[in-house]
Parts: structure tokens; C-alpha cells; sequence
């Protein structure tokens, strides 16, 4: 029996159309380090139709790719919505990636036409030469001559090239589970992979923003997006704000902890979504430059896990209640979010709090074990997390030959080990590649972090395994000392002594100037381990 109902193409065509009709009178607003630019969606709307007429009379005519390489202002956004809706694919380039792999992902999708913006044009000059799909680079909010292109591409003012083109565009009638854009994987191991989103995993997953036990997007909202529009799509934010009709604020380049103060004190957002290293340099920002920053409703931290310190200094000083969220690249990114159960009281509360959520109806989860056996929901059993759903990437681009031990029987395997609560809250505790194994035991070196950064003198700690000829691994801490405070590592290591098991308590100590951070924002271990090897950290021995 088939249903009586209509069947419409959750295309991003209808997205636009929609969110810059009904909500034209919400705004776009890009920050220029002192002052705001703002846009209208209906503006909105007619920039994205220009900036479509103008890709078509470059060549744009199928389902090329697009690339961007660009802050998150209003002409990234413009790109996110004229790209995919005109029938083309979106790929995002992470400006902070390393020069070969960045070359690597543009050469990969094959661009053919770059959008950057002018403070990025001499770096993307210094690559252009081996990109070799592309043909044609607009060069927005800047001069085009700073960029210098080899011969056969040719480079475009961006406003020039829109301004003689009609504000109006015949939006094609795109299919759903055609691809829409594309991010890929930041590659702290290997070539980076390509993710490919459809229209629908899009749609969905902006839903999926909007709904009240998950980032609760709604059209009272005006949504701070500091996650990059380079990395995982901003967290869907752009795409659920036109759905809804929830206004934009767009810090372009401006990241550090006071032109972001700055810009919170003159747009008073209500929402925002950053990695935990943006809000912790804003916390020491704020300690020695005081100011209300009460209208954030909540603020979305994501990326790698908050640490409980963080949560509770921007709750109990600043009134501004920190949500945990869990998500990748692959699952377009929005996993789980941390919500608590109603029924929870009291310290419950908190506990649900620090987990990475509650995973939502339509993304599967289960946890897999050393022996390849699937484990309980009990809140005890450790292993490694495995997701399936609507919008969770079923393979890379290129086919199922491309890094096929990441899929297994239809699940994306996450490389994050944790446990899951019988009611479907995850707790993560370590990254498979960066579990301690020590004597047979696992430590995790999330659990060390948090604990070490809740000491009042310590602004950022990693920790990572170091060989042992005893125990095959232990634990060295990485930490960088609060501004203005001094610590040692006999008063960290007793600091900890107290709250874990003494096989746990590590030995090896570092102070550094800055934990290393990948392209997106996280602790990069890797170079950590690097520097380790290669004998350039001062450690103490316990």
C-alpha cells in the first residue's frame, strides 16, 4: 500500500528560496574588526542569484565543483547557498591546512573555480600554480591584484563580476541525493578524505540544528558561528539559520579573544559554536577585561571535549551555560548533543553535562570491542564507536576502495573509544590512536586533560603516551600555565594524586608555551609525540 502523500526534493534550491523570501528581514552581519556589515536575507538572496549567474558564465554548468577559500563572512555564506542550489558542488578549502594538502584536496575534487577572500589571496597565489583543475579565481573584499595566477587562470574582482550580473535566477529542480558540497577530513594521518553531503543529509541535518533537545536554532536567535564555514560545514549552522530565519553573525577573520569580546559587546548574540580553545581564551580575555556577556542564551563547544572547568567558570562567572556536542566530519557533524534527562536532579545534572550527549533518533550508535563484539549500553563497557544514520557518510569520495578499514557492514567507525549510558548519553575517553596503554590497562588521557586543566594555575594541558620499557606506555602532560600564574610539576602531580588511582599518576611532566593545534582547533598530539621523539621537550621525571 503506498501513502497518499506529496514527494518534494528536500533540495537546497528550495532551502534558499524559501529562508530568503519568508525570512528576509533576518540578517547576515560580518564582523570587520571594529564594525559590523550587515545583509538582509532578502539581499541575501539576490547576492547568491548574482553570484549564480556569474559561476554559470564561467562554465559552471553541471556539477562542478566550487571551491572557497575564505573566513566566514557573507560572501562565503552567499556561496553556500548559490553553489549547491544552481546544481553545483560546494568544496570547502581549509586555509590552515598544510600547503601539499591543500593542493592535494583542491587537485582531488577537481575546482575549477576558486572564491577567496583578498586577505587570503598571496597565500592561495603561493599554491595556485599546482592546482591544476582550476580556471577561474574571484577575488572578494580585496584587491585581485594581489594575487598572482599562472598562465590559464584567470583572476576576477568579485563585485565587479556580480554587479553586471541580474539579481534573479532560475534555481534548477535539483535532486535530493545529488551531491551538494564537499569538506574534507583535516588529515593528521595520510591524504585527507573527502566527505560528500546530498541536498538531503543537508536538510535533515539542519532540522536536526533547529530541533529543542539538540543546538535549539530558532528564528529569535542571532547565532555567533565561529566554527569555521571551512570545517564540517560550521556545524550546519549556516543552512539551519536560513531555515528557520535565525540571523547570522559572521566574525570573518577576527578570532582572537579580544576583537571576539569586542564584537559581543557591539551584536550581543544569543547563541554561538566554538572548539573549547576559542572559549578558553576568551575566559582569560574576560578575567582582565571584564564585561557582560549574559545574552548568550548557551554556547555550543564542540570539536574535542570540554573541559568541566571551562563549563562551570563561563556558567558560574558569566551566566552563560556551556552545551557539550559530539560530531565529525563524516556525520555532517552533529552527533549527539548534551542535554540532560528531565528526570535528572542535583550533580546528575552536571554528570549528563560533561557526557557528549544523547545521540537523537536518527543517528545509530554501538560500541565495538577489542574481540570485534558488539558492547552493552551500561555505562561501563569501553569501546569503540560506530554510527549510522541519514547524514553520517556511508564512504569517502572515490569509492569504497578509498580507506575501507573506516567502514564496517554499513557503520562508520568513529575512532573515538567511550561508553554509552543506558539511555543513550556517550562518554568519550579517548581517541582509539590516542589511548594510554599501560600495563595492560587503559588510560585515558581525556580524563588526565580535564583534571590537570581544572587546577586554577594550568590554561591548557594534553597528554599523551610515551614508550616504557616496563609498562609500554605512561603518561607525559603537556602544560601551558595560565597567564600571570606560576605551577610546578610536583604541585600538579599531588594536585592529581587525590583524585586517581596511583597506576594512574603520571610521571613525566612538560611545561610548554602552547599546546600544538591542527587545522580545525584540536590538540595536535601527533606533533606532540613529534617533539617528544626528536628530544625538544624539557621534561621532569617523577
Amino acid at each position: 500500500m503506498l501513502s497518499t502523500m506529496q514527494d518534494g526534493q528536500l533540495s537546497l534550491a528550495n532551502l534558499l528560496r524559501h529562508g530568503c523570501h519568508v525570512h528576509g528581514a533576518s540578517e547576515a552581519i560580518t564582523w570587520t574588526g571594529s564594525e559590523a556589515r550587515r545583509e538582509s536575507y532578502a539581499e541575501l538572496g539576490r547576492h547568491a542569484a548574482r553570484l549564480a549567474n556569474a559561476l554559470r558564465a564561467l562554465g559552471i554548468t553541471g556539477d562542478q565543483r566550487v571551491g572557497t577559500f575564505m573566513w566566514n563572512n557573507t560572501e562565503h555564506l552567499a556561496a553556500y547557498l548559490a553553489v549547491p542550489a544552481m546544481g553545483a558542488v560546494l568544496h570547502t578549502l581549509n586555509v590552515r591546512l598544510f600547503p601539499e594538502q591543500l593542493v592535494y584536496i583542491a587537485n582531488h575534487a577537481e575546482d575549477e573555480v576558486v572564491l577567496v577572500d583578498g586577505s587570503l589571496a598571496p597565500l592561495l597565489s603561493r599554491h595556485l600554480p599546482a592546482m591544476e583543475t582550476v580556471k577561474h579565481v574571484l577575488v572578494a573584499n580585496g584587491d585581485p591584484g594581489a594575487l598572482e595566477a599562472p598562465r590559464g587562470v584567470e583572476v576576477h574582482a568579485y563585485d565587479e563580476v556580480l554587479t553586471a550580473q541580474p539579481d534573479t535566477f532560475d534555481w534548477p529542480s535539483v535532486e535530493e541525493r545529488w551531491a551538494a558540497a564537499m569538506c574534507y577530513t583535516s588529515g593528521t594521518t595520510g591524504d585527507p578524505k573527502g566527505v560528500v553531503y546530498s541536498h538531503r543529509s543537508i536538510w535533515l541535518h539542519s532540522m536536526q540544528v533547529c530541533m529543542t533537545d539538540s543546538m535549539a536554532l530558532a528564528q529569535s536567535d542571532k547565532a555567533l558561528a565561529i566554527v569555521p564555514m571551512f570545517h564540517a560545514m560550521a556545524w550546519g549552522l549556516p543552512y539551519a539559520a536560513i531555515m528557520v530565519g535565525a540571523s547570522l553573525l559572521l566574525p570573518d577573520r577576527f578570532l582572537q579573544p579580544e576583537p571576539v569580546a569586542r564584537m559581543l559587546a557591539a551584536e550581543k548574540p544569543t547563541l554561538a559554536g566554538a572548539v573549547p580553545t576559542i572559549w578558553q581564551g576568551l575566559l582569560h580575555h574576560l578575567e582582565t577585561n571584564p564585561q557582560d556577556i549574559s545574552h548568550l542564551r548557551e554556547v555550543i563547544v564542540g570539536g574535542s571535549a570540554a573541559p568541566p572547568s571551562l563549563m562551570h567558570a563561563f556558567e558560574e562567572r558569566h551566566d552563560v551555560p556551556i552545551v557539550h556536542a559530539w560530531g565529525m566530519t563524516e556525520t555532517s557533524p552533529l552527533g549527539s548533543v548534551a542535554r540532560p534527562p528531565v528526570q535528572a536532579t542535583g550533580e546528575q545534572v552536571w554528570a549528563y553535562r560533561y557526557t557528549q550527549g544523547r545521540f537523537p533518533a536518527s543517528v545509530r550508535a554501538r560500541l565495538i570491542g577489542d574481540a570485534g563484539q558488539e558492547l552493552p549500553w551500561d555505562n561501563e563497557s569501553v569501546g569503540e564507536l560506530e554510527v549510522q544514520g541519514p547524514w553520517v557518510a556511508a564512504s569517502y569520495y572515490g569509492g569504497a576502495d578509498v580507506d575501507p578499514e573506516k567502514f564496517h557492514d554499513g557503520w562508520l567507525r568513529t575512532g573515538d573509544v567511550g561508553k554509552i549510558s543506558p539511555d543513550g548519553f556517550l562518554t568519550l575517553t579517548d581517541r582509539a590512536k590516542d589511548v594510554i596503554k599501560s600495563g595492560g590497562e587503559w588510560i585515558s588521557s581525556v580524563d588526565l586533560e580535564n583534571l590537570v586543566m581544572s587546577h586554577p594555575a594550568v590554561a591548557e594541558a594534553a597528554v599523551i603516551g610515551v614508550p616504557d620499557e616496563k609498562w609500554d606506555e605512561r603518561p607525559l602532560v603537556a602544560v601551558v600555565p595560565a597567564e600571570g600564574k606560576s605551577v610546578t610539576a610536583a604541585e600538579l602531580r599531588d594536585f592529581l594524586a587525590a583524585q586517581v588511582a596511583k597506576w594512574q599518576l603520571p610521571e613525566h611532566w612538560t611545561f610548554i608555551d602552547e599546546v600544538p593545534k591542527t587545522s580545525v582547533g584540536k590538540f595536535d598530539k601527533k606533533r606532540l609525540r613529534g617533539s617528544y621523539a626528536e628530544g625538544k621537550l624539557d621534561v621532569t621525571h617523577f
